[in-house]
């Protein structure tokens, strides 16, 4: 049996992208939706509601708040 690819990509990106949102900048404005905030911070990892893509915190989760 052969793996399934994930129809959404997988974007690591670190604490010095937070706070995190989705779109990203330099996303093309064809495919783009609404910009929404992700709360990543707790888990290491958050999915967005609306493209589906996963965010993972490089180094997990934290506990830092702002």
């Amino acid at each position: 049996m052969s793996e399934i690819e994930p129809l959404a990509p997988v974007v690591e990106v670190s604490e010095a992208d937070l706070p995190l949102h989705c779109p990203r900048p330099g996303q093309s404005a064809w495919n783009s939706h609404p910009r929404v905030f992700l709360a990543i911070e707790d888990k290491g990892e958050a999915r967005c509601p609306y493209c589906g893509t996963l965010y993972k915190l490089k180094g997990g989760a934290t506990h830092r708040r702002h």
